[in-house]
């Protein structure tokens, strides 16, 4: 008998495998984190949708890790994070006490509506508000003792709108917490060495060589000034990734 030769039908599925939500325009990925002795369960939308949203950044770890590491007290204090895409830094510090409120577009609201909702338990303090820079920023408080940001510094035409955020959102005597991989390209070194600067005393609280995040800390002063690492008692570091696994990877919605 002659050979009938490959099945057509299978050799179609091996070029077009039926993998469910290959091709969704986005799929949910669910990973663990620990920090602070809190186990986190963050899922990223990954898709066309959320774009960089998605996902949870280097610099988001990065800033995790430094609370931790710091012992960052967040108890009783009014905390608002900013472009927060999963919400993982704002959920750490409603976790620790914090009052807080975390932010993004629009877009991004029900991806970290559904992560505070698995991660702080009922009676926990964590809103989720639209805030677009420079637009609504109005709306919110100006007496927030602490403002939080991880990879939020990489649009230059936003650097403006941003910087405005800040000066608004942050009280006389509040701190503000930004966690940023180094872009050259992207114009990230002149926001934090030039522009920052002049409005807010800005020092390096911490360098990430691994993952090329620096971790800047920010207060309101009459008479800026920004501290090299070697001034300001600042520390170099290799900050270990408190990434556990990925649980779950399903199809679309």
């Amino acid at each position: 008998m002659a050979d009938p030769g490959p099945d057509p039908e299978s050799e179609l599925e091996s070029v077009f495998p039926r993998e469910v939500g290959l091709f969704a325009d986005s799929y949910p990925e669910k990973s663990q984190f620990c920090f602070c002795g809190h186990v986190l369960t963050i899922t990223q939308n990954f898709g066309s949708r959320l774009g960089v949203a998605a996902r949870v950044w280097d610099a988001a770890l990065s800033l995790c890790n430094y609370f931790e590491s710091q012992n960052v007290d967040f108890r009783g204090k009014k905390v608002i994070e900013l472009g927060a895409g999963t919400g993982i830094v704002g959920i750490l510090a409603a976790l620790q006490g914090g009052d807080v409120t975390i932010t993004d577009l629009p877009l991004a609201l029900e991806q970290i509506q559904g992560n505070v909702q698995a991660n702080v338990p009922a009676g926990g303090q964590a809103q989720v508000r639209a805030l677009s820079w420079g637009i609504d920023h109005h709306v919110f408080p100006g007496n927030y003792d602490l403002v939080l940001g991880a990879d939020i510094v990489y649009l230059e035409p936003t650097f403006p709108l941003l910087l405005g955020t800040l000066q608004h959102l942050c009280r006389p005597h509040g701190t503000i917490y930004l966690a940023s991989k180094m872009r050259k390209e992207h114009g990230t070194e002149s926001f934090f060495q030039h522009l920052l600067p002049r409005h807010f005393q800005l020092e390096l609280a911490q360098r990430d060589e691994d993952e090329n995040v620096n971790i800047y800390r920010a207060r309101c002063s009459e008479v800026p000034a920004y501290k090299e690492s070697q001034s300001s008692g600042s520390t170099s570091v290799r900050t270990p990734r408190r990434f556990l696994a990925p649980v779950l990877r399903g199809g679309g919605w």
